[in-house]
């Protein structure tokens, strides 16, 4: 069968690169006529990379990765911190003719397979105008959730309209993909102007694109899919998702406990009877916080395992392991705790999620996070921390009900907020003690993804269905 190529081009971190890689090992074990190429950036605020990239490279062999020269100076720290969806658009947006001469000299000079498509992450909107040049179609791949998208899409609405930007003091907004009204204090992305123009900007670019893919399922979001069916203005939806990486594969070189003493531990711990606490690549905490933390686990009575670290340095993504827990956690706590938590530093998520003992998770609502929960039923406890989180935690909570608030509206930059240890008892016995309704919906909706991608399922169905215009656009 003829060959086709495919060029992923995702955003250099960690939480895109991973939905990009599981997107094109479906692809492939779907359809083999495909040559995948993957391009990655550099991230100067996240060293682990290149590191993370290897050991893709080493277990994913039937995908190539180019690394793209490092010419583009990177985001200021005065940049980044005014916005950084703002700072990195500009650093990847500068990238355009390096990415178009890597196609054309190491993609298309290596094997004439017509390339198919250019698929390019939510924040890399700009190869849209490599793929024009080259001549060839683009999709966008969104690694969030359908309604983030749609959020997208209606900031670009309101200023083709020419209506204001977010000001804290408007009423909720009516978001037509959100079926609750949205207030301000869940949307800090766009809560600065910058940040704000950043995605309306790709909300419009979006609309340029021959396709937009998403890592979701229809039944999930159902009001959002009608909502986006509804517009004549946008390229064709494909939800394709839940895309699961299985097997949890670690970052290189972290200080973990070993991924088999928190499977033993586990083991020896009834079902259902452990909260287990993981906050994604950049979930850390300051010491004040992580007291509060301890100290609400200690009173809720509960199992627990905790995935502790402090929140990222400046100018860094990456939170940063405990070298010394008792040092940073109130004293006694270890001792006292010994025989019904367990600490650590990194956590095999997906397995932990997968085990019979874990009850709850309080989670960050990252969206790979969210579909890993609710793939194996887990309940959740939202604690968002940065990036559209918050959004998405305030979708669980307020418009699909799986989800326990703990907060909605944390923002780990500020630093007065604080989310008190008897605020952390309260959910936990909450969920654990009264979460019924909780679980029966997990339960349900994990059913749900699990059809979703099997033969005959809605994303599979569409999956098929977009691999089909690929090969057909490359007789």
């Amino acid at each position: 069968m003829k060959k086709a190529q495919l060029v992923f081009i995702p955003s250099p971190v960690v939480g895109h690169l991973v939905s990009s890689v599981q997107f094109a090992k479906l692809v492939l074990d779907r359809n083999d006529s495909f040559l995948i190429t993957i391009l990655v950036l550099s991230n100067p605020s996240a060293g682990s990379i290149s590191k993370y990239i290897e050991s893709l490279a080493s277990v994913h062999k039937q995908i190539k990765f180019i690394s793209l020269p490092e010419t583009v100076a990177p985001p200021s720290a005065e940049a980044l911190s005014v916005s950084v969806e703002h700072a990195f658009t500009r650093y990847i947006n500068d990238h355009k003719t390096i990415v178009k001469d890597v196609i054309v000299n190491q993609v298309i000079a290596n094997d004439p397979a017509p390339i198919a498509s250019v698929v390019f992450d939510l924040f890399c909107t700009a190869f849209i105008d490599v793929a024009k040049e080259l001549g060839v179609p683009s999709h966008v791949f969104f690694t969030s959730g359908a309604a983030f998208l749609g959020s997208m899409i209606y900031l670009s609405d309101r200023e083709e309209n020419g209506q204001p930007k977010f000001r804290p003091t408007d009423p909720d907004y009516i978001i037509p993909f959100y079926a609750n009204p949205v207030p301000y204090r869940v949307l800090p992305l766009m809560h600065k102007d910058e940040g704000y123009e950043t995605f309306a900007y790709h909300g419009r670019r979006f609309k340029d694109a021959n396709g937009i893919i998403v890592n979701t399922f229809s039944e999930v979001e159902s009001h959002v899919v009608h909502a986006l069916l509804a517009r004549n203005d946008i390229p064709p939806i494909f939800n394709v998702g839940p895309l699961m990486d299985h097997k949890g594969k670690s970052f290189p070189g972290t200080d973990a406990v070993k991924p088999e003493e928190i499977s033993k531990w586990l083991d020896d711990q009834p079902e259902k009877s452990v909260v287990f606490l993981c906050f994604g690549s950049g979930g850390g905490f300051d010491e004040a916080q992580l007291k509060e933390i301890a100290i609400g686990l200690e009173k809720s009575g509960h199992r627990f395992l905790w995935s502790v670290r402090l929140k990222p340095s400046e100018g860094q993504l990456h939170a940063s392991y405990l070298g010394n827990y008792g040092e940073v956690l109130p004293e006694g706590f270890l001792e006292r705790t010994k025989n019904i938590g367990m600490l650590c530093g990194w956590a095999p998520q997906v397995e932990v999620l997968a085990h019979k003992a874990v009850g709850a998770f309080v989670s960050h609502c990252g969206w790979n996070s969210t579909l890993e929960t609710l793939w194996y039923g887990v309940p959740i406890i939202t604690w968002p921390l940065y990036a559209e989180q918050h959004i998405n935690a305030f979708q669980l909570v307020k418009d699909l009900g799986l989800a326990e608030e703990l907060t909605l509206d944390f923002r780990r930059d500020c630093p007065t907020d604080i989310v008190r240890a008897e605020d952390i008892t309260k959910a936990v016995k909450t969920m654990m003690e009264q979460g019924g309704d909780f679980r029966n919906k997990a339960k349900a909706i994990s059913e749900m993804a699990q059809k979703a991608v099997a033969e005959g399922g809605s994303s599979y169905v569409t999956l098929g269905n977009l691999i089909n215009q690929w090969l057909e656009n490359n007789p």
